[in-house]
């Protein structure tokens, strides 16, 4: 399947677009999901640390823009959103 991973925040920094387009296998879970950003950085970034504690830090979205978890089954093509913690003062 194909998710086109929308990109928020510092999470921009993972591509030159605002998104990435990655291929996953039927029926994963959003946990799936995850594994393959890393190898992602792992490829592309050559295991860039602070990449890794982004994605694993971050929340995700659905298409209806609902939060959800590495639980969650992606079943079809989608869109989802990754959005990396926000700090401040």
């Amino acid at each position: 399947m194909k998710i086109k991973l929308e990109l928020f925040g510092a999470s921009r920094d993972l591509s030159e677009k605002e998104f990435l387009e990655l291929d996953i296998k039927g029926n994963s879970s959003l946990k799936d999901l995850r594994n393959e950003i890393i190898n992602y950085v792992d490829e592309k970034f050559k295991g860039n640390q602070n990449f890794k504690k982004l994605i694993l830090s971050s929340a995700f979205c659905s298409e209806d823009n609902n939060i959800i978890s590495d639980k969650y089954k992606i079943t079809k093509d989608q869109k989802i959103g990754i959005i990396p913690p926000i700090g401040g003062g």
